[in-house]
């Protein structure tokens, strides 16, 4: 009676140790899988801007410093490695695409130019796709961590040596501020 208490006692150990490693597993499958369609929309923003530059480029010769600071922006994030290093990289070159966004503005032939318009389109909604698949990685690789850290999850974790994920941050604090809005009709 005692070695059947003790033989169910032991499957019941097993089976929770496969439960919470094929857990383990399966979060950081997702979690991979939220950093691949990270990578394919940053692949697609990567791809979009030197059509961007090469549209603008003619009539934007003042403005060469700004398109050079995109295209080294661009090579730099594209060469990020990482989930901290990518953000850091991609951060940088969403500043640099806002400035040349924001000159394209004191154009009026880019404004009105097609080309100009689809690309801005174009990268628009490919920032929001990067900013719901971060949304995404960060959710699932929240879970992974907390499922890693929290009891009993832990004890399957350090036996199989999970690590933790790294999580996309604001790397500039500035970013971190609230925007001023004065709604005040002084003038």
């Amino acid at each position: 009676m005692e070695l059947l208490l003790l033989l169910g006692l032991f499957a019941v150990v097993v089976v929770w140790v496969i439960t919470k490693y094929n857990s383990l597993i399966t979060l950081r499958n997702q979690t991979t899988n939220g950093w691949k369609q990270i990578d394919v929309q940053l692949k697609r923003r990567h791809d979009l801007i030197p059509n961007l530059v090469n549209t603008v480029k003619g009539q934007m010769e003042f403005e060469r410093d700004t398109l050079e600071r995109v295209i080294q922006a661009r090579n730099s994030a594209a060469s990020a490695t990482g989930v901290a290093d990518a953000a850091m990289k991609e951060n940088v070159l969403t500043g640099a695409l806002s400035r040349l966004f924001a000159l394209v503005e004191n154009y009026p032939a880019l404004r009105s130019n097609e080309n100009v318009k689809q690309l801005q389109e174009e990268l628009t909604s490919t920032e929001n796709k990067i900013s719901f698949a971060r949304q995404f990685y960060n959710d699932i690789a929240t879970r992974f961590n907390i499922t890693q850290q929290t009891f009993p999850g832990n004890i399957i974790a350090s036996m199989f040596a999970f690590q933790p994920s790294e999580l996309f941050e604001i790397q500039v604090a500035a970013e971190r501020e609230v925007p001023g809005v004065d709604l005040s009709l002084k003038k």
